[in-house]
């Protein structure tokens, strides 16, 4: 893949999903030229609100390749998923929550542990409950690669919680290594965006994958708060038309499988 800007790759690839995502977008519209062409769809594991969130939470982010491929097979063209690294910077890894709630283990926070080293190592560890339960945390590297095999368009998320080490005059660059090496290594060979709720990081995200930044891509498109169990989807129709109207390339969901059969019938 030549490297262009994140949202040429998605024009690109929307044009070509057929091929891309293995699916067919079928056209609904009574006339080709007023025929909307649907938005590519990101799947989102959702993450439960209020006070006992983390007690609820089932572990649905598509960080690992069980999810990935869930999230695929419901219709989602791509994924967001979380990166946070381990300790000093020493391993990019793929998980969402600040601490090791929802895995073995005794709970520790994810920038305290080393990725293979001692009896508390994050590698070691497997998930606890909800659907992915048994599956283990993987590296930046390891997931990647596997959203690629899937033919994944890539949405990243650098967690606020990197901050303090990618920060760090003694280990920043090593931190940034883990984050930006498998990036670099890949993104001419598979679509990916990446962004951070966490104005500096973003800003040195801008700074150093200006062509990857996420922009308005990948816009959020839900109108109903996520909880444990899940809210219908039925709750998302009126945002998800005010939405589709404003004709955007992408859309994020937490209901990817629901989205992609409501979508169907609005544009080709």
């Amino acid at each position: 893949m030549t490297k262009m800007h994140s949202g040429v790759v998605l024009a690109a690839a929307s044009a070509a999903m057929a091929v891309m995502a293995g699916t067919a977008l079928t056209a609904t519209a009574a006339s080709a030229a007023k025929a909307r062409r649907c938005p590519v769809v990101f799947g989102h594991g959702g993450y439960p609100e209020g006070p006992d969130a983390s007690r609820k939470d089932r572990i649905r982010q598509a960080n690992n390749p069980s999810a990935v491929k869930d999230m695929r097979r419901a219709g989602a063209d791509g994924v967001e998923a979380d990166v946070q690294l381990t300790r000093h910077g020493t391993k990019a890894v793929m998980w969402h929550n600040t601490t090791t709630n929802g895995l073995t283990g005794p709970r520790r926070a994810i920038t305290d542990l080393w990725w293979k080293t001692g009896p508390d190592n994050l590698r070691d560890r497997r998930i606890s409950r909800g659907p992915y339960k048994g599956e283990r945390v993987y590296t930046l590297r390891e997931w990647l690669d596997h959203a690629r095999a899937s033919r994944s368009f890539v949405l990243l998320e650098i967690k606020y919680q990197a901050r303090e080490i990618l920060a760090s005059r003694q280990y920043g660059e090593a931190g940034w290594r883990e984050i930006s090496g498998p990036i670099r290594e890949r993104q001419h060979r598979q679509p990916i965006m990446v962004y951070s709720t966490d104005p500096w990081i973003q800003s040195e995200l801008e700074r150093r994958h200006p062509e990857l930044i996420k922009g308005p891509e990948a816009r959020w498109t839900d109108g109903v708060a996520w909880d444990e169990p899940p809210p219908s989807w039925r709750g998302n129709q009126t945002r998800w038309q005010s939405i589709l109207k404003l004709r955007p390339l992408s859309v994020m969901t937490n209901y990817p499988g629901a989205y992609r059969r409501w979508v169907a019938e609005r544009c080709t």
